[in-house]
């Protein structure tokens, strides 16, 4: 068997959300290298529009869409628009996400373990909360509704969702909805898996540690953030984009046709785990 030819992506019909930058550009940047016509969706108008022209520009079949994954018939008519384009939907990531706000960061930084800021709970709104459940678990549900629209009739998928490692260790921040969004996720990525693997579709997710993103305002960037927390790490280096692109490739390809219903925890430093 050409081992190489299970990866073949070439022509697949793939969307993600949250493809302006960070890890869902990685995505994008990654499955258009392999040959599969890509669009990124983001809300950030300039921000994709600009990254679409520069794959563009390196001869890669990208495009651009604008959308808030709050906005479920905007989000709809994105998706829809990308599968009439290509005849075809293939691949959807699922990663349009926020920061989870107050308490989280510096609970990681520097220690071990980490640790509860004291009043993270009593600080955290309720349009926070509401916020953050609406992107990064509402605006999942949406995108894995809007996609298998179009892979149930074709028997053929693969949906992709970016969850977190913080779901999984549920520590930092307990007033944090991001938590419970990602933990929310997880399980919804679960009941999506069974109800869809009768027709060829699968649906996993990754969930990264520390990756070096823009989320949270670009706090990840920050020279001093990833030394203190690359101390506690055991190969003392933080996640970075393309860290994850292999995963991706791997999970949106016909080589991962055997794998549905997965948690893949990728941490930077600390390797792969499958969260069961």
């Amino acid at each position: 068997m050409n081992v190489s030819s299970q990866f073949d992506v070439t022509g697949f019909g793939v969307v993600v959300t949250g493809g302006a930058s960070g890890i869902g550009l990685a995505y994008g940047e990654v499955l258009a290298a392999h040959g599969a016509r890509v669009t990124l969706i983001d809300l950030d108008a300039g921000a994709v529009g600009e990254q679409a022209a520069r794959l563009q520009a390196d001869g890669l079949d990208v495009r651009s869409a604008v959308a808030d994954v709050t906005d479920h018939p905007a989000l709809d008519r994105a998706i829809d628009e990308a599968a009439e384009t290509y005849g075809r939907l293939d691949v959807a990531f699922a990663n349009a996400g926020i920061d989870p706000g107050v308490g989280f960061v510096g609970a990681w930084a520097g220690d071990i373990r980490p640790r509860v800021e004291e009043g993270a709970l009593e600080r955290y709104t309720t349009e926070r909360w509401a916020r953050v459940i609406d992107i990064n678990l509402n605006g999942v549900f949406a995108t894995a509704r809007a996609a298998a629209r179009h892979m149930r009739p074709r028997r053929f998928g693969r949906i992709i969702i970016t969850t977190s490692l913080a779901a999984t260790t549920v520590e930092g921040a307990i007033g944090s909805s991001y938590l419970a969004a990602k933990a929310g996720a997880r399980h919804f990525m679960h009941a999506v898996a069974l109800e869809l693997a009768a027709y060829g579709i699968t649906c996993n997710a990754i969930a990264p540690g520390f990756f070096v993103t823009n989320i949270g305002g670009g706090h990840a960037h920050r020279p001093e953030v990833q030394a203190a927390l690359a101390k506690d790490i055991p190969m003392h280096r933080v996640g970075q984009p393309d860290d994850i692109k292999a995963l991706a490739l791997f999970l949106a390809s016909p080589a991962s046709e055997y794998i549905t219903g997965q948690e893949i925890v990728i941490d930077g430093g600390w390797g792969l785990g499958i969260a069961d």
